[in-house]
């Protein structure tokens, strides 16, 4: 029994590891009879594993919980776990789904059952607002390698499911380029104001640029606070947009108030330096008037 990990209070109390005293003061319940050590940091994964513990080691974990499992980062550890189990009560902390799974939609990790990468894509993708579904879609991509057409043959078993619609259009933009949600973000501002779906993850050199449009060398990057307040990040990016410029790179930078606030301003400020770079796309020059008026 790892100490990182969550146990049955019933199996450590038949072997003796602890005592019923011990079990309660040294461990978090997290689900009835499901405890995990008071030094160890609860999870998404670990939520994950502890809600499977909860259901008899009997469901099939799904939605962001296979995605946990799966090692997909920034899943919030808050949420409540998902499963797929076709009895059972509901419970606080865990979210139950009683679809009908397919049995090559089933596959199994670290000995627990959950969706195939291909399922769990197609059930995140469905759930859950359209901006997010992308933003999960891109991370489960990156940790295990799914392509979005795996996903088309899931769709093909479940013709007229709820969520279709978003999951179509999830898929046609994911890109497991992103390296984090607000890359993601970034990303669908420009696709949503009509821009051509960006590059992602362009090398220059020694260096990698969020993404751009690398045929007129212009960049987007978005920067997380600690470019803005650490001093020697700060000081390695001021040198690194110097060298990105002396090659002909415009770097258009984003920040989280930006991205949050006035999202607007991204796509008029790409749009400028795609027009000053030379693209003669229409649609550049209809964004910069439809921004203007």
């Amino acid at each position: 029994m790892r100490s990182d990990q969550p146990f049955l209070g019933t199996e450590a109390l038949t072997s003796r590891l602890f005592g019923p005293r011990t079990l309660l003061s040294r461990n978090d319940r997290i689900y009835r009879d499901v405890y995990l050590s008071k030094d160890a940091e609860l999870t998404a994964s670990s939520r994950a594993v502890a809600a499977w513990l909860w259901s008899g080691r009997q469901a099939t974990m799904g939605g962001l919980s296979a995605a946990a499992l799966y090692e997909t980062e920034w899943i919030d550890k808050h949420l409540p776990a998902e499963m797929f189990r076709r009895n059972g009560k509901p419970t606080r902390g865990i979210l139950i789904h009683r679809d009908e799974l397919l049995d090559h939609e089933v596959t199994s990790a670290r000995g627990i059952k959950l969706t195939t990468p291909a399922r769990t894509a197609f059930d995140l993708g469905r759930w859950g607002p359209y901006v997010e579904a992308v933003t999960r879609l891109d991370a489960l991509g990156r940790a295990t390698g799914l392509a979005p057409a795996a996903v088309g043959n899931v769709i093909e078993d479940h013709p007229g499911v709820r969520g279709l619609v978003q999951l179509r259009r999830a898929l046609a933009v994911m890109d497991t380029g992103a390296e984090s949600p607000q890359e993601t973000r970034t990303r669908l501002v420009l696709i949503e104001g009509g821009l051509p779906r960006p590059q992602t993850q362009i090398c220059v050199d020694i260096w990698r640029i969020d993404m751009g449009y690398e045929e007129f060398k212009v960049g987007v990057e978005y920067d997380g606070a600690q470019h803005w307040t650490d001093p020697f990040i700060r000081a390695k990016d001021i040198e690194r947009q110097a060298q990105l410029q002396a090659r002909g790179w415009l770097i258009i930078r984003v920040s989280a108030e930006m991205l949050r606030f006035r999202p607007h301003v991204i796509l008029m400020r790409v749009c400028q330096a795609l027009h000053q770079a030379g693209a003669e796309w229409p649609v550049v020059a209809q964004i910069l008037e439809d921004l203007a008026a």
